[in-house]
């Protein structure tokens, strides 16, 4: 088997593991979850330089899952390396579990920010990027960010200090699924034109299939786009990718599926049935 082929099996086996962990847990974001499951197997499996060995070397590459009520796609992906162990994903959703509805850093390993308190990871990962450059190491820090998040103040005070400060070592990922919790961005806060924002706010913009991992990995393996700006991707992606009755419709931000739901998705999903 290629490589590639493995990787999209890999990102397959992922998404069968957000949705049984999630379900089996009771309760979870489960489109916002899937929507993410490429871009963290892209990063995770081909860019990040960071293992369960390193996650305390001073230079490794950073992390940060800004959207972090998708945090059981982290979680999967951490397991699956090695972070911690697989079996701590049958805790999830159980009392005394580390892994909680939001990612938390100082329980986790592997675990680069606490987040889910939307806006507030772009600040961070700037601020880590900024700490880079003066200690003069050349890791990387990534940021995954919900486009919903991007109607949050905090991400354009982060957006202009990168810029000003020439943060080449800074790369933001927006899941550009084009819905929020509770409708689409354009019937509550609209953002566009999101690319042509960024790019007046000094960064260096491109745009993906966010379900696509080989262009992913081409655009990650380039960066910094452009010698002393940010850099940003665009990834146009399907909420709830991979579970048709869930894919772009809003009701499933929060919504658990019930049985018949689940034997729908089991089959589509390739779980085998319990």
């Amino acid at each position: 088997m290629d490589k590639m082929n493995h990787l999209i099996n890999k990102a397959e086996a992922i998404r069968r593991s957000i949705f049984k962990i999630i379900c089996e847990g009771g309760g979870g974001h489960i489109p916002a979850s899937l929507s993410i499951v490429e871009i963290l197997v892209a990063l995770y499996y081909e860019i990040l330089n960071v293992t369960p060995q390193t996650i305390s070397d001073p230079g490794r590459d950073r992390f940060i899952l800004s959207k972090g009520h998708a945090c059981v796609s982290l979680y999967a992906v951490l397991a699956d390396l090695g972070f911690f162990d697989k079996s701590e994903l049958d805790t999830f959703g159980r009392s005394g579990t580390i892994l909680g509805g939001h990612p938390d850093m100082l329980k986790i390993p592997g675990v680069e920010a606490s987040t889910g308190a939307l806006g507030h990871g772009l600040p961070f990962g700037t601020g880590i990027a900024m700490a880079g450059k003066m200690d003069n190491r050349d890791f990387k820090v990534f940021v995954v960010m919900g486009d919903g998040e991007c109607q949050e103040g905090s991400v354009w005070e982060a957006a202009m200090f990168a810029a000003a400060h020439r943060l080449d070592n800074l790369c933001a990922i927006i899941d550009h699924n084009r819905l929020q919790a509770m409708d689409t961005l354009d019937n509550i806060v609209p953002i566009s034109p999101l690319a042509d924002k960024w790019r007046a706010f000094g960064w260096h913009i491109m745009e993906a299939d966010g379900h696509n991992i080989k262009e992913l990995i081409d655009l990650f393996s380039t960066l910094p786009f452009q010698t002393g700006k940010p850099s940003m991707i665009i990834a146009n992606t399907i909420k709830g990718k991979g579970v048709s009755f869930m894919e772009n419709e809003p009701i499933w931000h929060y919504r658990m599926p019930n049985g018949q739901e689940m034997r729908v998705a089991y089959n589509e999903l390739g779980i085998e049935p319990q």
